[in-house]
């Protein structure tokens, strides 16, 4: 899988551009503010439907304009295909996959795979359980459409039971109601928890296979799923079921005085030990940042395995914040990989091969290839 070209008209700080990618390796060069970040944004966009960087749509579009246009041709399975993504008059969005309009944002999933890497994605260890659980259901939803849509039914049912519970606070006669909204939770609850407790055992074994070569086999990495629910540990469903059920009940006391659900997958985290020791307390930062990039690695493998396709790999100007020898790991999976690394200095990218790459420079909005 590979983008052969894009093309953005209005998007950030670029009025017009039309761009032909390498299916090999793009270094995208530039000072700081250019646009560098915008490009990779924008081919995220085409995968997921939404920035990584905002969550307001006005935010994408160039200043004065009310119109935005974003279009990938790509190459999967030995055919060319195009994501197309508009917005008109700042509000009516439209996307299209090989010009058929689509409806959810759940259908553009898995169309083109990718894997990001950014400087941000370096503290995912030390950073909330949110930004580790948005991790795990990015990474599910672009493997498994179905994984997608029950994440999608789930936060709607738990979205009703929090409103319930606020107005269960001033009118408690509406507790009978809440039964209802236990069992649809624990329904869809499931199904998440399963998808979820078998993606991070996979995730753990091609994180420490990559790890142990990274660190010549002197460290061993695990990922370990620390569920809300203790038992989805366990492969029997029904025991998650029961503890479920039980634990919503238990504390809907205590839920209805937060007007928020406690209970459920909602609530899940994951961590990362090396040698059985806790990366997040005890690890050096080039323990956490080797975690890390073992992490990403293995992102491309599960999608390969999950897709027979390798993914697209965007670096937004990671590599200056990895040494040498961590860059080096990294690179070794370039050749299996169409990939695009933005840079403020090609020196600041230690690759072996640096020549036999595409090389662009970016200034104010405008790219050329060098």
């Amino acid at each position: 899988m590979y983008i052969k070209e894009i093309k953005l008209i209005n998007f950030r700080n670029y009025e017009e551009l039309k761009i032909d990618f390498s299916n090999n390796v793009n270094i995208i060069m530039g000072n700081n503010a250019q646009g560098k970040t915008n490009l990779i944004e924008s081919i995220y966009l085409s995968g997921f439907g939404k920035s990584f960087r905002t969550s307001k749509e006005n935010d994408i579009i160039n200043i004065n304009k009310d119109f935005l246009f974003v279009r990938i041709t790509f190459v999967k399975k030995n055919r060319e295909n195009t994501i197309e993504y508009k917005i008109i008059n700042n509000k009516k969005k439209e996307i299209k996959i090989n010009n058929n309009s689509i409806k959810k944002i759940s259908d553009l999933l898995g169309i083109i795979n990718i894997v990001i890497f950014s400087p941000d994605d370096l503290k995912l260890i030390k950073n909330s359980p949110l930004e580790r659980r948005k991790f795990i259901d990015r990474e599910l939803s672009q493997m498994n459409n179905a994984y997608c849509k029950n994440l999608i039914e789930y936060h709607k049912i738990l979205n009703h039971r929090n409103k319930l519970l606020k107005q269960i606070f001033f009118n408690n006669k509406l507790k009978d109601t809440l039964d209802i909204w236990n069992k649809k939770l624990v329904e869809i609850g499931i199904v998440i928890i399963i998808k979820r407790r078998e993606f991070i055992k996979n995730l753990s074994s091609i994180s420490n296979k990559i790890h142990k070569n990274i660190t010549n086999n002197l460290e061993n990495l695990s990922i370990i799923y620390e569920p809300n629910i203790k038992s989805s540990l366990s492969n029997n469903n029904k025991n998650i079921e029961i503890e479920f059920s039980e634990l919503l009940t238990k504390n809907i006391e205590v839920d209805i005085k937060r007007g928020y659900t406690s209970i459920g997958p909602h609530r899940d985290d994951i961590s990362f030990f090396i040698n059985d020791i806790d990366v997040k307390k005890y690890g050096s930062q080039g323990q956490q940042r080797t975690s890390v990039l073992s992490l990403k690695l293995s992102e491309i493998e599960l999608i390969y395995n999950e897709t027979k396709e390798y993914p697209i790999l965007l670096l937004d100007d990671v590599m200056s914040e990895l040494d040498i020898n961590r860059q080096n790991d990294l690179v070794k999976t370039l050749n299996k990989v169409q990939t695009i690394i933005t840079t403020t200095d090609v020196n600041n990218i230690h690759i072996n091969n640096i020549n036999k790459s595409t090389l662009f420079k970016v200034d104010s909005g405008k790219i050329v290839k060098i």
